[in-house]
């Protein structure tokens, strides 16, 4: 499995990453070509070679012209959505920026439409959001790590004060995928937000380097010089084989033990006098939030009427956030919290060649034997869209030919 590890010794930003990205073999050429799919003012990168500490790193220096205006989430969503990027491009960058969303909007106590970004959203950032994105699928990434993250130390001004390292909107990006974090005597903001939440959206898993083949190292420049400190990303590309590496508590267990049990938090209340409308919205917001599972279970309460359970099934850490959800979206006046333990089979993904291009299938597997396969549902329904074939016979024809 193609896997993209993030070594982050100097934290990360995002053109640090689109840097490296380029350093690891991405095409410039092909890559300012899809990016000009934006639709967006003229924009410049000029890439260069830095000497870090000793280390060859390459630099990358996105030039745009000067704007005034700060955008909105949905901003950013019309620009991307409105390119001719592909589905996968505009979807990846639409998910950072709606993590990033939701952390300035937990910071600033308001709703995620009302965020109103500052540096994060000028174009610049959203170059180096969708660029990296455009990196990842020209490189074929399948599978992405990183290491515990150096966030640098001190303070850092931005637009609303002077705030400690790491800034407020970095903690709570971090925070949702419980990345393990450390800081140094290096004074400095190392993880920027964009670093942040694109390293917090791709990456499922956060440790020491998982057991890879290396095919290729890179480095990507940071703007600022330390004595005798490197400030550059590493980004080291190979291929990893049945290996599985889960964060519990901060602490990593061996790569080849496969583990497969995850001790999580169930969450359920009993609902009377609720609309369906705002069962929808608090299904949508319990996992916007992280919930790994939400349902609903027709139920009947007392006086015979006909009511709703609603259950949410996630982690330890977001027990808190979904609990305040139950309570402020819902006219609930208590939830059930029960701790249960979850088994899980071994997953991966396989690209399968077709006549319709190259899809992705979920791969499920129980002691090293397939024993689930299923497509990729946006990917089908795409093509059923467009070429007027019947949903279930392009699975059926994928499924056939991964069988042969």
């Amino acid at each position: 499995m193609k896997t993209l590890y993030f070594d982050c010794f100097a934290g990360a930003s995002g053109n640090m990453i689109l840097a490296a990205l380029v350093a690891l073999g991405v095409d410039k050429v092909e890559l300012l070509e899809q990016l000009k799919l934006l639709n967006v003012s003229d924009f410049e990168i000029e890439f260069s070679t830095k000497d870090k500490s000793g280390i060859s790193a390459l630099h990358a220096d996105v030039k745009v012209p000067h704007e005034h205006a700060h955008r909105h989430l949905h901003n950013i969503e019309k620009i991307i959505n409105d390119s001719a990027l592909s589905e996968n491009v505009k979807k990846r960058a639409i998910e950072i920026f709606t993590n990033l969303a939701n952390a300035e909007a937990k910071v600033h106590g308001i709703e995620v439409k009302k965020v109103h970004f500052h540096e994060v959203g000028a174009m610049d950032a959203i170059i180096d959001v969708v660029g990296a994105c455009i990196g990842f699928e020209m490189l074929g990434i399948e599978k992405f790590a990183c290491s515990k993250i150096h966030t640098g130390s001190g303070f850092v001004k931005m637009a609303h004060g002077k705030f400690p390292v790491p800034p407020p909107a970095v903690a709570e990006i971090l925070q949702m995928k419980n990345v393990p974090v450390y800081s140094t005597e290096i004074e400095g903001e190392l993880i920027t937000p964009t670093g942040a939440a694109i390293i917090a959206t791709v990456c499922d898993d956060f440790g020491k380097i998982p057991e890879m083949k290396i095919e290729k190292t890179a480095y990507g420049a940071g703007t600022r010089e330390y004595k005798d400190f490197p400030n550059a990303l590493r980004l080291i590309l190979g291929e990893t084989e049945n290996y599985e590496l889960r964060i519990t508590s901060y602490e990593f267990k061996d790569q080849r033990s496969k583990i497969k049990d995850q001790n999580l938090v169930l969450l359920e209340t009993n609902l009377d006098d609720i609309s369906p409308e705002i069962l929808g919205f608090v299904m949508e917001r319990a996992f916007e939030i992280g919930a790994l599972d939400c349902w609903f279970t027709p139920i009947q309460m007392k006086k015979n009427r006909p009511a709703t359970m609603l259950s949410a099934l996630c982690s330890p850490e977001k027990k808190e956030d979904l609990i305040e959800l139950f309570y402020t979206e819902t006219s609930t006046l208590g939830v059930r919290i029960s701790e249960v333990e979850r088994n899980c089979l071994a997953r991966e993904i396989q690209k399968v060649e077709t006549e319709y291009g190259e899809i992705d299938v979920k791969i499920a597997k129980y002691k090293n034997k397939i024993v689930n396969a299923k497509p990729e549902y946006e990917q089908i329904r795409e093509i059923a869209v467009k070429s007027n074939i019947p949903f279930r016979k392009i699975e059926a024809e994928i499924l056939e030919k991964l069988n042969k």
